[in-house]
């Protein structure tokens, strides 16, 4: 029974409805014995006559309110979405995708991570958070990813070093704050520390597609862009949560992947040319490198393909440029950087360096005559975020190359091996996190049987 006993007025019996529900003694209200029918309504309460005392409207107006504050909740973001307001992609990776219906209880798992990348006006609201966090309360926000367990003990601090002031971390974080204001990835952290795959089958996979290039004629070349935490290890917070297994696994890391795939190793010539410039070539509020860092990327390439080309480059510094950093975006901020921006003339007089125009999702070609410096040959290179922060320095060093994104393995990894199938030698840069997280496309195994045919189809 939906209505409840308590009742102020007498029972009009001529509202009484005949079929029989069950029978109840009579009560005290307000002094007065009061008799309750002897049958209850078969109608829903909603449904009765309003004169009917135990008659109840289906909603009141605060249950109409809220089912409209609940509506608008849950609908807003889609009704935002048809009208065009689009969720921003702020952080540095792309947005979550729908799961699949075919990934069992994943599907439900991964609804999570899909709903929090598609809400509108995310970034709008990463950044007054920040802006709320440190201009009433001084601190940075709490940007946390999640909290897995982790045994720690105390760790000593050297002096000025921010986390001074944090309570000892308890979870990972989107952007890391070290320092004198600097700020790191923390997916640099949290993927060393929790791989999807272990790093030997890493390797094995890498392997697998050098196999598939070398076996049909072509030539292959694997260059790993180290992290800016790796690079510019002493502007770190002295403590971060997942600081001991981070180091661990950037040192097994770094320690067996020439070796083991042949990959090409820019740490050294990275530092070398942050000594010559006298200061780090990784910037404060990027994860990436800066042009210094780019033309380092060309010339390892070019001297892979075809030793001692570059020797006689001439790289003339031009004007200076600035860039918002992604980290800076990611913490809610915006922060703009100046770095220094440049020529390269292969052959020492003539400017062949310049900027690919068109969409990133597309393969983006560019040609040149024969030079001293450049080599003559067609070459197709996947990378990612680190090779298009300085495209137009290896453009300069090609008669004949080919530029795709690595995202486009996710779309359509056949295309990407038919690009492969069209040059003679194959280049594939990787960021040494999404190595070392196990989470690149190219070491799905379905990605390399789509590359493996194509390979096939087209032999040298």
């Amino acid at each position: 029974m939906g209505g409840g006993l308590h009742r102020t007025a007498p029972i009009n019996p001529h509202l009484a409805v005949t079929h029989e529900q069950g029978t109840y003694p009579p009560v005290r209200l307000a002094g007065v014995s009061v008799d309750l029918p002897r049958k209850l309504p078969s109608l829903p309460e909603s449904l009765l006559p309003r004169e009917h005392n135990l008659y109840r409207p289906r909603h009141s107006s605060r249950q109409r309110t809220a089912l409209v504050a609940a509506t608008l909740f849950f609908c807003l973001p889609a009704l935002l979405l048809v009208v065009g307001v689009r969720p921003a992609r702020f952080e540095n990776r792309d947005l979550a995708e729908f799961p699949s219906v075919t990934d069992g209880w994943s599907f439900f798992t991964g609804l999570n991570a899909w709903a929090d990348d598609h809400i509108p006006f995310r970034d709008k609201a990463v950044a007054a958070a920040d802006g709320i966090s440190r201009g009433v309360f001084q601190e940075p926000p709490p940007v946390v990813v999640r909290r897995p367990q982790e045994p720690g003990g105390p760790i000593p601090l050297p002096s000025g070093d921010p986390s001074l002031d944090q309570p000892d971390p308890t979870a990972y974080v989107r952007a890391l704050e070290g320092k004198d204001g600097w700020l790191y990835l923390g997916a640099d952290v949290q993927q060393a520390c929790e791989p999807k795959i272990e790093l030997g089958e890493v390797f094995t996979r890498l392997n697998r597609l050098r196999t598939a290039v070398e076996a049909s004629g072509r030539r292959f070349v694997l260059v790993v862009a180290p992290n800016k935490s790796t690079m510019v290890p002493e502007k770190m917070p002295a403590k971060y949560f997942g600081k001991a297994c981070h180091q661990q696994a950037t040192e097994a890391f770094w320690a067996s992947l020439t070796a083991r795939t042949g990959a090409l190793d820019l740490r050294p010539a990275l530092r070398e040319a942050a000594t010559r410039a006298g200061r780090p070539i990784y910037t404060q509020y990027d994860s990436h490198w800066d042009h210094d860092g780019s033309v380092v990327l060309a010339r390892r390439i070019v001297d892979a393909v075809q030793p001692g080309t570059s020797a006689s480059w001439k790289v003339e510094p031009t004007k200076v440029v600035e860039r918002f950093g992604d980290l800076a975006t990611l913490a809610g901020r915006t922060e703009t950087e100046r770095f220094q921006a440049y020529d390269v003339k292969p052959d020492g007089v003539n400017v062949r360096s310049h900027i690919l125009t068109g969409d990133e999702a597309e393969p983006q070609r560019s040609t040149q005559p024969p030079t001293k410096g450049v080599v003559d040959t067609k070459v197709g290179l996947l990378g990612d975020s680190f090779t298009y922060a300085g495209t137009q320095f290896l453009v300069a060093g090609f008669t004949d190359i080919t530029v795709q994104h690595m995202r486009a393995l996710v779309d359509d990894p056949f295309r990407v091996g038919r690009m492969f199938a069209a040059n003679d030698v194959v280049v594939v840069q990787v960021a040494e996190r999404n190595l070392t997280g196990g989470i690149n496309a190219v070491l799905n195994t379905k990605v390399l049987e789509a590359i493996e045919s194509e390979l096939v189809k087209a032999p040298r």
